[in-house]
């Protein structure tokens, strides 16, 4: 089967350091795979190359037989990768509809014009996003759908997150990327994460998920494969079982000293 998403040679240096070193990566559609690795190990930079925010310095992203490398984030987002960010990107000040609402645009035709000459036909497309919205907050928790017009800022961090998933789920994507999505969280909130994570899985099949995650609980309850970085570098890949025995990876967390650390 050929992979949904494959990065070859991947690479992109700041100044004279380098923040993802040649990194060889795959996935396919339907498969969760964990990225972990110590602080400043190369996990987000690697995501911001894939979502099109840095551009690499070497190398190849290819996505669906495409290769991604110079599109701009908007494109990349259009063709079906989502993400959420380790620190919250919600408009707090916007409802929780509204936010959810917002991940829909990229998949809507409706434009200024259509507004002054076919509101029929926008109000029809506004319907169809709000019930698809409430759907997919009911779907993590039914205390959000009925409280959709709350300000996002008035949230717990454990909702807000979910409305950050909701919202990158409103875009309707091939490829999610979960960038910590467990951070400042209870055990408790955890865990229900965890089993919002598999239930979304087993509903929607097709979709791959790449999770950033220091929990390893999370990731040993979630992943079927891990990729491990350290300095940029992928330094261990495989089961939860494998890479936790794996004599680099210890050595990696431990803390070995070499050079400077990459950024994020």
């Amino acid at each position: 089967m050929v992979p949904l998403l494959i990065t070859r040679d991947l690479s992109i240096q700041f100044g004279g350091l380098t923040a993802v070193n040649r990194v060889e990566f795959h996935i396919g559609s339907g498969e969760a795979v964990g990225l972990i690795g110590p602080n400043g190990s190369g996990k987000t930079t690697f995501f911001n190359l894939l979502t099109g925010i840095y551009r690499p310095t070497q190398g190849r992203i290819e996505y669906d037989g495409n290769n991604l490398v110079g599109l701009p984030a908007f494109q990349i987002a259009r063709r079906g990768i989502a993400r959420t960010f380790q620190n919250s990107r919600l408009f707090l000040g916007l409802s929780i509809l509204d936010n959810v609402l917002s991940g829909m645009h990229a998949h809507q035709d409706s434009n200024w014009l259509d507004a002054i000459f076919r509101r029929r036909y926008v109000g029809r497309e506004l319907r169809q996003g709000v019930e698809k919205a409430l759907e997919l907050l009911g779907w993590f928790s039914r205390e959000l759908a009925e409280d959709c017009y709350k300000k996002a800022g008035d949230l717990p961090l454990g909702d807000r997150r979910k409305v950050e998933i909701c919202r990158a789920l409103a875009s309707q994507p091939k490829l999610l990327l979960l960038d910590e999505p467990s951070a400042g969280m209870s055990p408790e909130e955890t865990e229900a994460l965890m089993e919002d994570i598999r239930r979304l899985r087993d509903q929607k099949r097709e979709m791959a998920i790449i999770l950033i995650e220091h929990d390893m609980m999370v990731i040993r309850g979630v992943a079927g494969r891990v990729v491990v970085l350290n300095y940029g570098r992928k330094i261990a890949e495989g089961t939860f079982a494998e890479i936790s025995r794996d004599e680099g990876v210890l050595e990696a967390y431990l803390g070995r000293e070499e050079g400077c650390v990459a950024p994020g």
